[in-house]
């Protein structure tokens, strides 16, 4: 045999010691992949150092926090990765109903979650899924999903590097909206002053530096936003709940306001020929995770093309 073929000769015959490197690899962290495989980290350390001696390879460089694996690691995970993961696959399909199942752990924007994605979900639910549901924002959850804690993330941001797998959800639209008290004293003047008509309305937000307004003021109105909020609440339905009781004007997603907008509770303050446009995205945690979790992520994303 060549000795340019050594490493392809190389090759583990210990599964369970495959499956603890691919974790480690792909989460970038022994303790994220104990949590993956089920192992307290001891072991996972211990693992990971009989797989290196049975290959004849340094795997990872171990860093201040976490794992860099090295060229080696990664030409291994390329050739056991899709193996593994079809044999995953198979051997959990037959782990028996979802209800038996461990619970898929989802994340995502609260506001998100609770008006679109859990009445989405909801025959899930009544055939037997488990659900365990965590709000937040997109990074930390994308953090959290890297280590394990999740196993989809409903994400406002394309996550960065090829670690995670993700697909665009959907695009949310957003709207500039008041009560129709603001809305009748402010009749015409949008259209012939510019955004400076607003000027004297209360701004309701999300948050002090206005991410959601910023953006509409530069792809609508193409300027920099000027004014502070007078009213912040973390929450988006906290926001539509205060504008429709007349509170000021706020620019939220239109499926936040689509209720209050149909019953005339809301008004829309303007209609942009291209309004800007957020795509969120269906972030998954690497590797095979379980019958349940396809199930939560084929609904999602069905039931996503209507919304």
């Amino acid at each position: 045999m060549s000795p340019g073929h050594a490493a392809d000769a190389v090759v583990p015959a210990d599964l369970n010691l495959l499956r603890t490197f691919l974790a480690v690899h792909r989460s970038g962290s022994f303790t994220a992949a104990a949590r993956l495989v089920g192992l307290s980290q001891p072991t996972v350390t211990s693992q990971i150092r009989a797989l290196e001696r049975q290959t004849g390879r340094e795997l990872f460089e171990r860093q201040p926090r976490g794992v860099t694996p090295t060229p080696a690691a990664d030409e291994l995970a390329a050739r056991i990765a899709d193996p593994l993961d079809a044999l995953a696959a198979v051997t959990g399909a037959g782990t028996g109903p979802p209800s038996a199942a461990e619970p898929v752990h989802l994340g995502g924007p609260a506001e998100l979650l609770c008006t679109l994605v859990l009445p989405a979900l909801a025959p899930l639910i009544a055939e037997g899924v488990r659900l365990r549901v965590t709000p937040g924002l997109t990074e930390p959850l994308l953090d959290e999903l890297r280590a394990g804690r999740h196993d989809l993330v409903i994400a406002t941001d394309r996550p960065r590097g090829r670690a995670l797998t993700a697909v665009p959800l959907g695009d949310e639209e957003f709207v500039l909206v008041a009560a129709p008290v603001w809305a009748d004293r402010l009749a015409g003047r949008l259209a012939v002053e510019g955004p400076s008509a607003l000027h004297g309305v209360p701004l309701v937000a999300y948050a002090e530096d206005l991410p959601i307004v910023r953006r509409y003021w530069r792809h609508v109105f193409g300027r920099r936003l000027t004014c502070r909020p007078a009213l912040t609440v973390p929450d988006l339905r906290g926001v539509i709940a205060a504008v429709t009781a007349g509170a000021g004007f706020a620019v939220v997603p239109r499926y936040l306001g689509a209720s209050g907008l149909a019953s005339g509770a809301l008004v829309l303050l303007d209609e942009p020929v291209d309004p800007p446009i957020n795509t969120a995205y269906l972030v998954q945690r690497p590797g095979v995770v379980g019958p349940a979790v396809a199930l939560v992520r084929e609904r999602l994303l069905a039931s996503a093309r209507e919304w």
